[in-house]
C-alpha cells in the first residue's frame, strides 16, 4: 500500500510536543470538532429567547486577538445599505483537559498539556446575508505566527516563521490564531468560538444520524493498528455516535490518506448535518433540543462579543437567513513543503481565495459583478522625481525560484517613469503572492499611493508598515515578467484548487481507497 507524505508521524520538531517522542505515541486525534460550532449556531436558531438563558454559564470566554496591533485587519466598510460582513474563526482543539475529552482524544501520556488548534475554518457570513463562505486551512499549513501575549500570564511569545498554524493556540489561546489569521490573509475576524471533544458524538444521535457517502466498502484499519475503525458499505449511510466519531477521524481510506482528504471529507459531514438541523423535525422535540445545546455549550470557549447564549442566538438569526445552496465550503489553496511533511498556502491562489472573502465576493459564483476602483486618498508630498522609492525582489514561491535581478528591472522602469529616486535592493525577500506598496508613516501615505497609480497597482495594496524605512515596493509572485503590472482583481472565480462544495450537493460521495475497502 502507498501512502502520501503527510502519513509520515514525524510531527513538531523541537517543540515541547516532541518530548518523550510523544509524536510518534500519540493517536491520531480529532481534527474536526469546528463543525460543531456552525451545527449548534444554525441547527438550534429555531428555540426561543428564554429556552437558553440557562446554559450562559456553560460558556467560557477568552480574548478575541492578542496579537501584535500592528498585524491586525481593518474592519470592513458598510456597504451602501449600511450592512458589514461577519467573519468568524472556528477553532477545533484538541485539548485533553477533561476525562472525556481524554477518552475521546486518547493519549494518556498528553492529559492536561497545552492545547493546539487542529481544526481551522473562516466563516465568511456576506454583508447582505445572502451567502456564506467557509474556508478550511490543513492544521499542517507552515506559515508565521505573529508575536502574542497571553492575557491571563503576560507572558509574551516571540512571532515565529514558518510554524505550524497549529501551535498558535499554544502561544496564549485562541486570540493568537485570530491573529495569526488576521496577518495571513488581511481578512478582520469579528469573533471566535473554539470547541473541543465534549459532546460530539451525542450530536449526531441527537439529530437521528448524519447521512454520509462512501463510492465503496471502505475499513480503515491496518495490520499496524492505523486507522479510525470506520467500517462501511457503499452508498449512503446515516452515521451516529461512534460511527459519526470514526468517519471525521478517517484519513487511512479516504482519497490519497491525507488530512487534506479528511478536511474534504468533513465538510461533506458539516454540510450533511446542517442540512439535517434545518430539516428534521425531532430537534422541535424540547428535551433532545436541550441536551444537544447543553452538551455543545458545554464544550465552547468564545470572544466576549459572544459571550452569552443571547448573543449566540442573535449570531444564528443571522446565519439562518443564508440558504443551504449559498454555502460554500473550501479548503486554502496549497503545496507540499520541500520535505514533503507539511504544506504551504498555495502561491496566488491562496491569496487569490483570501481577497474573494475580504472583499465579500461569494464563492459559489453567484453575485453580480463587482467593480473595483482604487482611488488614492493623500496627496504626494514630493514631485515624481523626489518620491524615493526602495524596490525589493519577492518573487520567490515554494515552488519557484526567485526571478533574478527582477527588482532592477521594476526600479529602471519607474526610473523611466520619472520615478528618478528609485533603486532596486539586491537581496532576495521571503515570497509574495501579491505585488505591494509599503510606507512607514502617514506623511508618506501619498508617495506611496503615487507610486501605486503610476504602475497600475490597487490601492489597497498600499499599506502601512512599520517594517519599512520609506516608500518600499515589494514585486510579487503576481508580477514575474513584463513592465505592465496587471492586477487579479477583476477575476472573481473561485481557485479550483480551493475544492469547492456546495452546501446543498446531496450527490458528494468519498472516494475510497482500494487498499482499504473490504
Amino acid at each position: 500500500m502507498s501512502l502520501t507524505p503527510q502519513d509520515t508521524e514525524v510531527r513538531r520538531p523541537g517543540s515541547r510536543h516532541d518530548r518523550g517522542g510523544r509524536g510518534r505515541r500519540r493517536r491520531r486525534i480529532l481534527r474536526w470538532s469546528a463543525t460543531v460550532l456552525a451545527v449548534v449556531i444554525v441547527g438550534t436558531a429555531g428555540a426561543g429567547y428564554l429556552y437558553y438563558q440557562h446554559l450562559n454559564d456553560n460558556l467560557r470566554k477568552d480574548d478575541l486577538n492578542i496579537g501584535d496591533k500592528d498585524d491586525r485587519a481593518a474592519a470592513p466598510k458598510a456597504n451602501s445599505a449600511g450592512q458589514t460582513p461577519l467573519n468568524i474563526l472556528l477553532i477545533g482543539s484538541d485539548a485533553r483537559d477533561s476525562e472525556e475529552n481524554q477518552k475521546l482524544g486518547g493519549a494518556k501520556d498528553t492529559y492536561n498539556t497545552a492545547p493546539r488548534a487542529d481544526v481551522q475554518m473562516l466563516l465568511h457570513v456576506s454583508a447582505d446575508r445572502t451567502n456564506m463562505s467557509v474556508v478550511s486551512m490543513p492544521r499542517d499549513t507552515l506559515l508565521d505566527i505573529p508575536e502574542c501575549t497571553d492575557p491571563d500570564t503576560d507572558k509574551t511569545y516571540a512571532a515565529s516563521t514558518s510554524t505550524m498554524t497549529n501551535a498558535s493556540l499554544e502561544r496564549g489561546g485562541p486570540g493568537c490564531t485570530v491573529a495569526t489569521w488576521e496577518k495571513l490573509t488581511d481578512i478582520h475576524i469579528d469573533h471566535f468560538v473554539m470547541v473541543d471533544f465534549a459532546g460530539v458524538v451525542s450530536m449526531a444521535d441527537a439529530v437521528g444520524g448524519v447521512p454520509v457517502c462512501v463510492d465503496a466498502d471502505i475499513y480503515s484499519h491496518t495490520s499496524s493498528g492505523h486507522g479510525s475503525g470506520l467500517k462501511l458499505r457503499k452508498g449512503t449511510t446515516s452515521v451516529q455516535g461512534k460511527q459519526a466519531l470514526q468517519w471525521l477521524r478517517t484519513r487511512y481510506g479516504f482519497e490519497d490518506g491525507s488530512d487534506i482528504a479528511r478536511t474534504k471529507a468533513q465538510h461533506m459531514y458539516m454540510n450533511s448535518m446542517v442540512r439535517q438541523l434545518r430539516a428534521n423535525a425531532t430537534l422541535s422535540n424540547p428535551g433532545k433540543l436541550r441536551a444537544l445545546a447543553e452538551t455543545a455549550t458545554e464544550a465552547l470557549t468564545v470572544d466576549d462579543g459572544l459571550g452569552s447564549v443571547a448573543k449566540l442566538y442573535d449570531l444564528s438569526k443571522e446565519l439562518k437567513k443564508v440558504p443551504t445552496e449559498r454555502i460554500t465550503m473550501t479548503t486554502m489553496p496549497w503545496v507540499y513543503s520541500s520535505d514533503g511533511n507539511r504544506v504551504l498556502p498555495r502561491p496566488t491562489d491562496a491569496a487569490k481565495l483570501f481577497r474573494l472573502v475580504r472583499e465579500d465576493i461569494a464563492l459559489d459564483g453567484k453575485d453580480k459583478k463587482k467593480t473595483t476602483t482604487a482611488t488614492a486618498t493623500a496627496e504626494p508630498a514630493d514631485t515624481d522625481d523626489k518620491i524615493a522609492v526602495q524596490v525589493q525582489n519577492g518573487t520567490r514561491t515554494s515552488t519557484l525560484a526567485p526571478v533574478s535581478g527582477r527588482a532592477g528591472t521594476v526600479a529602471r522602469l519607474l526610473v523611466g517613469k520619472g520615478f528618478e529616486e528609485a533603486v532596486a535592493d539586491s537581496s532576495t525577500l521571503v515570497g509574495r503572492d501579491e505585488t505591494v506598496i509599503r510606507y512607514p508613516s502617514a506623511d508618506l501615505e501619498g508617495d506611496a499611493q503615487r507610486v501605486a497609480e503610476a504602475l497600475g497597482i490597487p490601492a489597497d495594496q498600499v499599506k502601512k508598515s512599520t517594517d519599512v524605512d520609506g516608500v518600499t515596493l515589494v514585486v510579487g509572485a503576481d508580477w514575474r515578467s513584463g513592465t505592465k503590472y496587471t492586477s487579479a482583481v477583476d477575476d472573481d472565480t473561485t481557485p479550483k484548487s480551493a475544492s469547492a462544495l456546495n452546501g446543498a450537493d446531496t450527490k458528494a460521495c468519498m472516494h475510497v481507497d482500494p487498499d482499504y475497502t473490504w
